[in-house]
């Protein structure tokens, strides 16, 4: 709607979380940087933390587009699991279906168990990669945690064959101080965490995603917008592209060419955001 208006190819503040339009600030690159060397050096569990919004699933993303293995010819090896609300069959059924192993194992717990350390040790023979990366970790049942730890349990002599990467708010963190999953906690060999970016990451991310999308920065949002998005998103990515894109609405609506702080101010009382002063 307001794309040509402000001279874009699309929207730049779309809430899907598209790996193109990352932009990695130094906690981002960090956190990437394990998530990959989780994977690749076959770590046990890989423990990503960060508040909603900051960027988990779009980094967890991001590095399932990584290529650690260019010749793998398929995805048998690789399972997303962004709902893990389930109950254990359930978890079963799912990973038979997405290691593609026979019916046989969708039933029968020993079955899979056979099936995926055999599918496992293969793969890892032929010098491919796997990983089970579960999004919303917090939001995980004490039931299916204990199945995760006995699926990280799966190794040769020398290496891990099922990688683990959980991605989680903080209070998952907290959960984990439990003693009763002290077991699971011991086996988290990587821990990093994404920390809400500061004002001049969020200049630098609004500028990068605007130039992605075809744009130029000084003719979208002005100085005094900017500083106006980051004390009302408190550096929040999705908080930011949510004001960022109702600003660039409003600013069409408007006929308004860069978008002013009292445009981002205007927004933000609609959602009930912070704005601050920027601009008074």
């Amino acid at each position: 709607m307001y794309e040509r208006h402000f001279g874009l190819r699309e929207r730049p503040f779309e809430l899907t979380p598209d790996p193109r339009y990352l932009v990695l600030t130094p906690s981002h690159h960090e956190a990437l940087s394990n998530l990959e060397y989780g994977i690749t050096a076959r770590k046990g569990i890989t423990l990503l933390l960060g508040e909603a919004g900051t960027g988990k699933t779009t980094l967890l993303r991001k590095a399932l587009t990584l290529k650690v293995c260019p010749e793998d010819p398929c995805d048998e090896g690789w399972v997303y699991l962004n709902n893990p609300t389930m109950s254990r069959q359930e978890f079963f059924e799912l990973l038979a279906a997405s290691f593609r192993l026979g019916p046989e194992a969708r039933s029968s717990k020993a079955q899979l168990l056979l099936e995926l350390q055999q599918l496992l040790v293969d793969r890892h023979r032929r010098g491919l990669f796997s990983a089970l990366i579960v999004d919303e970790a917090q939001a995980l049942p004490d039931h299916l945690l204990e199945e995760l730890r006995l699926l990280a349990n799966i190794e040769s002599d020398t290496h891990k064959l099922l990688p683990l990467v959980l991605a989680g708010q903080p209070e998952f963190a907290d959960r984990l101080n439990d003693p009763r999953l002290r077991q699971f906690k011991q086996r988290i060999a990587l821990r990093c965490h994404l920390s809400p970016l500061t004002l001049r990451e969020t200049a630098s991310y609004m500028a990068a995603r605007i130039r992605l999308a075809g744009g130029d920065p000084i003719q979208v949002f002005t100085r005094d917008a900017v500083i106006a998005v980051y004390e009302a998103s408190r550096g929040i990515p999705r908080t930011i592209g949510v004001v960022c894109d109702n600003s660039l609405l409003a600013g069409f609506a408007d006929d308004l060419r860069p978008v002013d702080a009292a445009t981002v101010r205007e927004v933000c009382a609609e959602f009930d955001l912070p704005a601050g002063q920027v601009g008074r």
